[in-house]
């Protein structure tokens, strides 16, 4: 019996430290040091939530840069990729479907489509493209927002993100940034 109250007051301490005390320090950490990030950095309009920066919405529309595929549709509660192996016939035929509607929206476009507008991020929600994703579909945007290509190119370099310190990461393209660039380019609220 003494090793059943031991027990019951460990599990209660360690509930209370590690599932009530814990979570709310890190909290408030968070919003002290990353209080954009821990807010979860909203993009607004004319007093109107638009989007997050660090979450991929979908965009289908041709007048708009496409983000990434995602394999839970954009959806950000179930975060998670699709788990399809490399020999998976499911995820080669989701990749020749994404190829084939790039290519057919891209008619212009001579050489393969860049991977990561074929292939899911690993949350599937991840909001950034390279800026080779970018260039594929410059084309596409300008001639549906009736641009020029040049001024395409232009807003794509002006809100590319660089690799941190010179060294870490990929340079990348924040596919929100860009479309709102796009509509605030062309006057659109």
């Amino acid at each position: 019996m003494k090793n059943l109250v031991i027990s019951l007051r460990i599990s209660v301490v360690f509930a209370v430290l590690l599932g009530l005390l814990y979570p709310l320090a890190m909290t408030a950490i968070s919003v002290l040091v990353f209080p954009h990030q821990a807010g979860g950095e909203f993009v607004t309009r004319q007093g109107q939530a638009v989007g997050s920066i660090l979450i991929a919405q979908k965009f289908s529309r041709p007048e708009y840069f496409w983000p990434r595929p995602s394999a839970i549709d954009f959806n950000p509660l179930p975060s998670g990729g699709s788990n399809l192996g490399l020999a998976s016939q499911d995820l080669k035929k989701a990749v020749e479907e994404r190829r084939l509607k790039l290519k057919a929206a891209h008619p212009e476009q001579t050489g393969e489509p860049p991977q990561d507008l074929l292939f899911a991020s690993g949350s599937g929600l991840d909001p950034h493209i390279s800026p080779e994703a970018a260039e594929y579909q410059a084309q596409r945007v300008a001639r549906t927002r009736s641009l020029a290509l040049e001024e395409v190119r232009r807003l794509i370099e002006s809100v590319r993100e660089r690799r941190q310190i010179g060294i870490l990461g990929e340079s990348t393209v924040n596919v929100l940034v860009l479309d709102l660039a796009l509509d605030e380019a062309q006057g659109k609220k």
